[in-house]
């Protein structure tokens, strides 16, 4: 799969001054669920390379996950990660190379963000980390395999243009990815999209470029 590093996650901007400020320094157009959705929208965080350019980020929409609660399955959520399609290239200092982002490394993000906002409350707290430990490497390994039968295709729309994606459900909640936003008559690369979510169903989601970032700032 030609994805960003596995330790991606961990390159995260420190939230410093306001939580969009990281967004705002961004070089690609951040997505999210479009003005159908009429919900809470918040910020969560952004990705960055060693350089410090962001790479991918997400929003959220709908109440705010957290393992704390009790019954996790009356959680109402969707997250829409946003990667920045990256083709193989050079590294900043000319010592290496960076590899490409694809469908798959939105997949990856979204699964991986999904396992981070799940926890299986009749599973001892000692044990947590030998079941993320599995359920990531799973995770990653469906997301290096989108025409794998785990995956279905499912129609959405993205700025209003229907938009075919990758997508699976798990006892945990959805996951879904694909591409948006590539013109190749204006020479516009794009972006991937990841989405992940429960108690929303994914059928009824569209998605659009985000005109205002204020407004996930609560």
């Amino acid at each position: 799969m030609e994805t960003t590093s596995r330790t991606v996650t961990d390159q995260v901007s420190a939230d410093t001054g306001r939580k969009v400020d990281g967004y705002l320094l961004a070089a690609f157009p951040w997505y999210g669920l479009d003005e159908a959705f009429t919900g809470p929208r918040w910020l969560m965080r952004v990705g960055s390379a060693a350089d410090g350019t962001v790479e991918h980020g997400a929003t959220g929409h709908g109440v705010e996950p957290t393992i704390k609660l009790e019954s996790p399955e009356d959680e109402r959520f969707a997250v829409v990660v946003t990667v920045a399609n990256r083709p193989v290239r050079r590294s900043a200092d000319g010592t290496g190379v960076l590899e490409a982002t694809s469908v798959s490394t939105a997949a990856w993000l979204a699964g991986s963000g999904l396992l981070a906002h799940t926890w299986p409350t009749q599973m001892d707290r000692t044990l947590r980390q030998d079941w993320l430990d599995q359920q990531t490497m799973l995770a990653w390994e469906l997301a290096d395999d989108l025409g794998g039968e785990g995956w279905s295709e499912l129609m959405l729309p993205v700025d209003g243009v229907p938009t075919p994606f990758c997508y699976r459900e798990s006892e945990y909640g959805w996951v879904l990815a694909g591409s948006a936003g590539k013109d190749e008559a204006e020479g516009a690369e794009g972006v991937h999209l990841g989405a992940y979510g429960r108690g929303m169903s994914a059928y009824g989601l569209g998605f659009s470029v985000i005109k205002d970032l204020e407004t996930y700032e609560g």
